[in-house]
């Protein structure tokens, strides 16, 4: 118990005063979120990409494992979420709300962070989360378009969509580099560490800043109750099982069990909200999941400390 309560004071805690210090200040500035969300996806982001990658030796059969657990648990997430769905007998623009909560992950601003975090002392940790915000990145613009807009968005536009993506063009110029150790003068490897630097603050209270702009009323219904028990419980203990039948262990089954555990995506929130479709109950889904998971990832990472001897 005494563990327990250390990994939320050091890691969950600190998350949760940046979110709530993101809150506060949007209550009494009422920031600009479309520039900040700008600044982070086009500057902070790509940056702590390309340094995470630049810096970390993964070898290839470990990317391999990684890119196997990550399809296996995404189509498991996927089915169940479809199962689910006609369980619960939702209508067609609900249902599609729902799916994305329980399949889209908040990778990016919610577990870089964490990962940081955690793998201060294991730089592999860190980008192992990287590579799952780039397979993220790659359902929300194709699965999650898909549940949305079906009849509205040709393949190709989804594809060229994501190959504008900053982050994208972070992991390859990262890795190439990585790959070819060629080395960055300090003029370019000085202020890119700065702004790599100051991702996790600012990323955290841009999302406490976006939390606090979303209705908490009429929040507390059924759909959304089942969409955040499964992505926050069921979602890590299919993880879980994944993990064991791969028989991946250390690191990598650490930090792939932490990633399976944190909220719903805000960008399924910002999709339904672009092609209005139920977008209060997925932002009130995104708001819920946020806050239970501040219980929910503090016990993910107490299990995991014990299940995965790290190498």
């Amino acid at each position: 118990m005494v563990y327990l309560s250390m990994i939320f004071f050091k890691i969950v805690a600190p998350i949760l005063i940046l979110l709530v210090i993101g809150a506060i200040l949007q209550k009494k500035f009422n920031f600009n979120l479309k520039a900040l969300s700008h600044l982070i996806t086009y500057c902070f982001m790509p940056a702590a990409v390309f340094i995470n990658i630049y810096e970390t030796s993964i070898e290839v059969s470990v990317i391999g494992e990684i890119t196997l657990f990550i399809v296996l648990f995404i189509g498991i997430q996927m089915l169940l979420s479809q199962f689910l769905a006609k369980v619960l007998k939702l209508e067609r623009k609900e249902s599609a709300v729902f799916k994305n909560s329980v399949v889209l992950i908040n990778s990016g601003n919610y577990g870089i962070p964490v990962a940081q975090m955690i793998f201060a002392t294991q730089p592999i940790g860190v980008a192992i989360q990287v590579i799952m915000v780039i397979f993220q990145n790659m359902v929300t613009y194709t699965y999650g378009l898909y549940n949305l807009i079906s009849s509205t968005k040709s393949g190709i536009a989804i594809v060229r969509d994501f190959l504008k993506m900053p982050i994208v063009h972070a992991l390859i110029l990262g890795g190439t580099l990585n790959y070819f150790n060629v080395p960055i003068p300090e003029t370019f490897s000085i202020p890119m560490n700065h702004i790599a630097n100051g991702f996790v603050a600012v990323a955290l209270i841009t999302l406490g800043a976006q939390l606090s702009q979303i209705e908490m009323r009429s929040m507390f219904n059924k759909t959304i109750f089942v969409s955040c028990f499964t992505r926050l419980v069921v979602g890590p203990s299919i993880a879980l099982l994944v993990i064991f039948a791969l028989g991946l262990d250390g690191v990598v089954a650490q930090s792939l069990f932490i990633a399976s555990a944190f909220p719903t995506s805000r960008n399924s929130a910002s999709l339904a909200l672009e092609y209005d479709i139920e977008s209060d109950t997925a932002a009130q889904t995104v708001l819920f999941s946020t806050i239970i998971s501040c219980l929910t990832v503090t016990v993910v990472i107490y299990m995991s400390n014990y299940l995965f001897v790290l190498n």
